[in-house]
């Protein structure tokens, strides 16, 4: 269950459109978040609580730079969750639905 709740961590932050944006703009390379700023009509608290939440989830890194910090895609964050999305939409001999599949047996599937 470990990995379905930190990946679904990950997907609710992508739930946001203007949170997928910011990863979408992150995906050109480093960002300043007064960059970030300029593309969207949101106040500089409001940019903050985006950007905490796409760290905390570990989609973006953050580094500070003086009074400005710097936005970038964690890379390794970003294959596990493509390797992790791939996974769950693929057909696998230890998939969860094969777990008690026996359940059915002896069922007429007419009825």
């Amino acid at each position: 269950m470990g990995d379905y709740l930190e990946y679904a961590r990950i997907f609710k932050a992508l739930g946001n459109p203007k949170r997928a944006m910011i990863v979408d703009m992150l995906s050109c390379g480093e960002l300043c978040a007064c960059m970030i700023l300029e593309k969207f009509e949101m106040s500089q608290s409001t940019l903050s609580h985006h950007m905490k939440l796409l760290c905390e989830c570990g989609l973006v890194k953050g580094r500070e730079r003086g009074k400005w910090t710097y936005y970038s895609l964690n890379t390794d964050t970003i294959s596990k969750t493509k390797q992790f999305f791939c996974d769950i939409t693929s057909a696998k001999e230890n998939c969860i639905c094969k777990e008690g599949a026996d359940c059915c047996k002896g069922c007429d599937e007419n009825d």
